[in-house]
């Protein structure tokens, strides 16, 4: 199949998207702020340079995009053009995830996993929901958190 736009258009749509300072990066980085946690940006001194680093807590942030890591949902199709490409893409998106998770785990690092269809076309309520069970988790002794799908309301900053 013959992609839609031409390669000058598709060459400035793709060097468009960021890889760091995402819209929902910034928006849990700007609940947690609020919360009082404070933090490390970027680290290229761990592996894969996690998006938001909490040393107090030994803890780390990964918000992935759900195109480029392959995520099942809403948010993922694979393309149609070029798919051999494409494949070969994401999947070594998902095995490189997958040797850095294990590598800050070996390291004593926590760590979150957050997917961009959490909180991009999430409402107010939810991304606070979402803080909320990042700050929890912060505080509990948990070495891994899996933020389920949900609706619930709560405030990001429960009392400890």
């Amino acid at each position: 199949m013959v992609d839609v736009v031409g390669p000058e258009t598709r060459s400035r749509m793709m060097s468009g998207i960021r890889g760091k300072n995402t819209k929902p990066e910034l928006m849990i980085r700007r609940g947690l702020h609020a919360c009082g946690i404070r933090f490390r940006l970027h680290r290229k001194d761990l592996p894969g340079s996690p998006d938001i680093v909490l040393p107090r807590y030994r803890a780390v942030v990964l918000i992935n995009g759900c195109f480029w890591h392959g995520h099942d949902c809403r948010l993922f199709k694979w393309p149609k053009t070029r798919p051999e490409f494409w494949q070969n893409k994401i999947i070594g998106n998902i095995r490189r995830d997958e040797r850095k998770l294990t590598a800050l785990k070996k390291l004593g690092w926590r760590v979150c996993i957050l997917w961009e269809c959490e909180v991009k076309t999430a409402g107010e309520e939810r991304r606070q929901a979402v803080v909320a069970q990042i700050v929890d988790w912060l505080r509990s002794d948990s070495p891994e958190i899996d933020i389920p799908h949900s609706r619930t309301q709560c405030s990001p900053c429960n009392e400890q």
